[in-house]
């Protein structure tokens, strides 16, 4: 199965996501929920008017494949601004407050093993909340 990368970014309402080298595929949303259930609507859309108009579907598009949402940390950082403090993300990413609001503000962008240590803190504590019963 392929994975088609689906990159979502800060607009200034609310949250955009384009197909990574796939041009006019585009969703919208307020909620990384609702910006995945546009994308897939999206993507049937395209697929039904092909079929209708006898246009080729893309080829990433054709048969098995998942989709994988990708956002870059600023839009990260300003999405769950109202759930993680700078303080809170300091002490499960090892990263200071100070870089974090750069990285928030988008005056700096991370470095890549910045990044990374972020997406792992995150994923770290996603794994922790799931294995929780109340």
């Amino acid at each position: 199965m392929r994975t088609v990368k689906v990159v979502i970014e800060k607009a200034d309402q609310n949250y955009s996501a384009y197909l990574d080298g796939i041009d006019g595929i585009i969703a919208t949303g307020q909620t990384v929920d609702e910006i995945k259930n546009n994308m897939y609507e999206a993507i049937n859309v395209l697929v039904e008017e092909c079929a209708e108009l006898g246009c080729d579907v893309p080829e990433e598009l054709q048969g098995d494949f998942e989709l994988v949402f990708q956002m870059d940390v600023k839009s990260l950082l300003d999405f769950y601004t109202g759930i993680f403090s700078k303080a809170g993300l300091e002490r499960i990413t090892g990263i200071n407050q100070k870089q974090l609001w750069h990285y928030s503000s988008g005056k700096r962008k991370p470095r890549p093993e910045q990044a990374l240590k972020l997406e792992a803190a995150l994923h770290k504590l996603g794994k922790e909340l799931l294995s929780i019963n109340l």
